[in-house]
């Protein structure tokens, strides 16, 4: 039996429904996107500009680090801002063992270690003194959508300025994040509070996980509406391997993902394959022992190489609230490769890799809980495979898409 539906002027089968609703919101807003982040690398900001081009509205992004030429697709386009690289020191790069420790090492370490939570503000301040031109030369908009807390204010400002609509989206608990430096409690809890104040004048705030939402709504937010970090289905995934060939790290390398953790089970499971492969963060510095690196590659480049290898690690230390409430996105990017995971056990990875039969989970800091979470799934990897093939249905772009756009309908 054939069902037909209809929107407005569409009449459909059900295959058919999800196109012509999202034709039927289409709109006609001209949308301007702020971001601190090099969006050419920035996978969620690239989805949402597409998902609401595609929708009828008209986008410009205005973020840092685009490489010249750079094109995201139809009815949209993008500028770059750029901003200091920050206290950096040369010869960034992974290294066997940890280099000097003589005193000169140690007071340079230690300045950097008392200044860098002050440069860094200054550094993302900087950044808004300089779009700010920019932004006002290419407005108005009828809409400001501010990618994370250190863009903001900026939209705060000419979204008044120019009477449009707010949108702020937070993809971390910004005041809750592991950060390098001296602790600065002050500092957070006054954020906390400012953060609430500029938010509470967005007609939504989106968010990348339950968890998150959670905290945004303690905190006086009316509407945040979740948006998780998932990525398009496939057009096909292949059959999966028998047996994982290895273990494979595919993102940021730097601290806070719990890279030593890996490096000490990757001795207790040689000779299983453990492999990095992802930008490396100025400045850190990590004994490789037995684990491997390969070149960086492209997001869809990705699949292929997590599927020659078939074990995805999701790593995150257990070190602050944003970690315990984070989905990264290479959860959902093994979901898109059909291949089971190896996660951190923290509260919002539990519930999503523990609902979904996606993986196992190890304990943060424990390189001996991850070597067992990796034996753990080998020995019953066709039912992994299995839950994370079922679960494609549901953790995907194409679901999550849909709450932008319906916001946005709305707006």
């Amino acid at each position: 039996m054939v069902v037909l539906l209809t929107f407005g002027s569409c009449t459909m089968d059900a295959e058919q429904s999800k196109r012509c609703y999202l034709s039927s919101v289409a709109g006609d807003m001209r949308v301007l996107m702020i971001a601190q982040s090099p969006i050419a690398g920035d996978s969620r900001i690239l989805r949402e500009a597409t998902a609401l081009a595609d929708a009828g509205h008209t986008i410009h992004i205005i973020g840092r680090d685009v490489p010249e030429g750079f094109e995201i697709g139809p009815g949209i386009s993008v500028e770059s801002v750029s901003r200091s690289s920050g206290l950096r020191a040369g010869g960034g790069g992974l290294s066997v063992g940890h280099g000097s420790r003589g005193p000169k090492v140690l007071a340079k370490r230690f300045g950097r270690w008392l200044l860098l939570p002050e440069h860094r503000l200054r550094t993302e301040k900087q950044w808004r003194l300089t779009a700010a031109p920019r932004v006002a030369e290419a407005g108005p908009f009828d809409v400001v959508h501010a990618h994370d807390f250190n863009t903001l204010e900026l939209a705060a400002e000419y979204a008044d300025k120019w009477q449009a609509r707010l949108v702020y989206d937070s993809h971390e608990l910004w005041f809750d994040r592991a950060l390098p430096g001296r602790p600065t409690p002050f500092w957070r809890a006054r954020g906390r509070k400012f953060e609430a104040e500029l938010a509470a004048k967005a007609r939504v705030v989106f968010t990348v996980s339950d968890g998150i939402a959670v905290r945004l709504r303690d905190r006086g937010l009316a509407d945040v509406r979740v948006i998780r970090n998932t990525f398009p289905k496939p057009d096909f995934i292949p059959q999966p391997l028998e047996r994982p060939e290895g273990l494979l790290y595919a993102g940021r390398v730097g601290a806070g993902r719990d890279l030593p953790t890996v490096v000490g089970a990757a001795r207790q499971l040689a000779p299983f394959r453990t492999v990095l492969m992802g930008s490396v963060d100025p400045n850190y510095r990590l004994d490789l022992g037995t684990v491997e690196v390969v070149a960086e590659r492209s997001i869809d480049e990705v699949d292929e190489t997590l599927r020659s290898y078939g074990i995805s690690l999701v790593t995150l230390t257990n070190t602050c609230e944003n970690h315990r409430l984070a989905l990264p996105n290479k959860l959902f990017h093994a979901v898109r490769a059909g291949v089971p995971v190896v996660a951190a056990d923290l509260p919002e990875l539990r519930a999503v890799v523990s609902g979904h039969n996606l993986g196992t989970l190890y304990t943060p800091g424990d390189p001996a809980s991850l070597a067992a979470a990796v034996r753990a799934l080998i020995e019953n990897y066709s039912v992994y495979t299995a839950g994370i093939r079922e679960a494609a249905d549901e953790l995907n772009w194409e679901h999550d898409s849909e709450v932008l756009v319906k916001a946005y309908s709305e707006l």
